[in-house]
């Protein structure tokens, strides 16, 4: 058991990024495995300043919003320290989502019969074709040899409705959001749902995240920088799978966690 779930923690990602997201990736991979998750993807975005998506997931594809906390608590001073983001930014750690990308080859045996969105570095076939949608098949072929069949549903009439494409030559892969892949992931929440102990009845959404304060950048321990130490209470979430969103956000320092009844103190009676 311990070493099927080693060598789930160890499966390469066939898609890797680039330049200050590749750095990302470089610190939070190892960090993340210790803690038993993987890392799935790397994205930074403009939103709200500059933002640094992490994705990440537990090996069977689950993930908690107190997973995403522990993440964001464990990843946030190692991102200070290593500090691949040079100027201030917000770190948001989250799962995958529905409609997730598809980075490892177990990430394709799970979307058997689903559809998704694929596009190849470099051109498949006679045509050179570069983007497919279609319905994931099995993988077939091992290590760099390794191909995914696909049964498309964008071919025109006259072409092939089948395309073997290199898992080496994968740019991003996607799964569409199609009403099969909605019941499939209503399907695993339920199963997910029935195998979790009693929790406080807090309704699902489509994707477990966490969102840390923002950082004074370079680092969270930039001279003049104020660190938010608060924490959520509550009992314990259930497992959601990656298709399943909770939203989770830090209460900020002098300010109640949302949902805090208690009211606010008195000035003294002159």
């Amino acid at each position: 058991m311990e070493q099927t779930l080693d060598h789930a923690l160890q499966e390469p990602r066939l898609i890797d990024e680039t330049g200050v997201a590749a750095r990302v990736a470089h610190v939070a991979g190892p960090v993340l495995a210790d803690l038993g998750f993987r890392l799935v993807r790397v994205k930074l975005s403009a939103q709200a300043g500059t933002t640094v998506q992490i994705m990440a997931e537990r090996p069977d594809g689950t993930m908690t919003v107190d997973d995403c906390e522990k993440v964001s608590q464990a990843l946030s001073p190692v991102l200070d320290v290593e500090d691949p983001v040079k100027q201030a930014y917000r770190l948001e750690i989250s799962s995958p989502g529905i409609d997730r990308p598809l980075v490892r080859i177990s990430d394709f045996g799970r979307a058997l019969g689903l559809e998704a969105r694929v596009e190849m570095n470099h051109g498949v076939g006679a045509d050179g074709r570069k983007r497919f949608r279609g319905l994931i098949g099995a993988v077939e072929g091992e290590g760099s040899s390794a191909h995914i069949k696909l049964t498309r549903t964008d071919a025109k009439p006259g072409e092939s409705e089948e395309a073997l494409l290199p898992l080496r030559d994968i740019g991003e892969a996607r799964l569409v959001l199609t009403e099969d892949l909605i019941r499939a992931a209503l399907k695993a929440a339920k199963a997910a749902e029935a195998a979790a102990p009693e929790t406080d009845g807090a309704e699902p959404d489509d994707e477990a995240s966490s969102v840390a304060p923002a950082r004074r950048g370079p680092g969270r321990f930039a001279r003049g920088a104020k660190v938010d130490m608060s924490k959520t209470t509550g009992k314990s979430k259930p497992l959601i799978p990656s298709g399943v969103r909770t939203e989770f956000k830090k209460a900020k320092t002098g300010r109640p966690v949302q949902g805090d009844a208690r009211p606010a103190a008195k000035p003294p009676a002159k």
